[in-house]
């Protein structure tokens, strides 16, 4: 099994992602989502943490081989990035959703030199706003942003196209699809769901995909 099925498998396994076509999850956007994803569920979950740390850092050590800091996306990404970069024996740090209003008004916590090579650890990636706002601060701060290591991405295309316009890489652990095809494989949603889950990924606010669920 290969890393992306083991990941997807493992955060089904404890909830992480959780798939519910036939009862839409509410996004704080309004869209109706057959999936919701709380990665936040790894870190009490050692078996998966295990995996899923380990899979960062080989990520970095195999993509990313010039780092030499990583940077943790507030606040989800904070604790993922500590553990990779103690596995990987590097420094890290992480970037404020916005800046301080008190002390030194820092956006950036931890030490970061100009010119230093980074990586940026996010948990989650849909249309991209979160990592690429901090990107900009790291790139403000004059450091050269590698790319991004991402637990899951849901390969919307907004997302991907936003990334690709800021001239950022990110390479994920697992996405939508691989979560889809391994939910169907292990039980957790029939073939018809996983066609509406791709439906879904494929335009998010358009909603035919539920309607879809009632024809079959």
């Amino acid at each position: 099994m290969d890393i992306k099925h083991e990941v997807a498998r493992s955060l089904l396994s404890i909830e992480a992602v959780f798939l519910r076509p036939q009862e839409p999850f509410t996004w704080a956007s309004g869209i109706k989502s057959p999936i919701y994803c709380d990665n936040r569920l790894i870190l009490t979950a050692p078996e998966a943490r295990d995996l899923v740390e380990r899979a960062i850092a080989e990520t970095v050590r195999r993509e990313y081989p010039q780092a030499q800091v990583l940077m943790g996306t507030a606040t989800a990404g904070i604790a993922h990035a500590a553990i990779a970069a103690h596995l990987l024996g590097l420094p890290m740090g992480y970037v404020r959703s916005s800046s301080k209003d008190h002390g030194r008004q820092n956006r950036i916590e931890g030490k970061l030199v100009p010119g230093q090579k980074v990586v940026v650890v996010e948990d989650l990636i849909s249309t991209g706003g979160s990592v690429l706002d901090a990107v900009d601060a790291l790139r403000e701060a004059g450091a050269e942003v590698l790319g991004v290591v991402s637990i899951f991405t849901y390969g919307m295309k907004k997302g991907v196209e936003r990334l690709a316009a800021a001239q950022v890489r990110n390479v994920s652990l697992t996405d939508l699809d691989t979560v889809a095809s391994t939910g169907a494989q292990e039980g957790y949603i029939t073939e018809a769901d996983v066609a509406r889950l791709l439906a879904f990924r494929e335009n998010p606010s358009d909603e035919s995909w539920i309607r879809a669920e009632s024809q079959v």
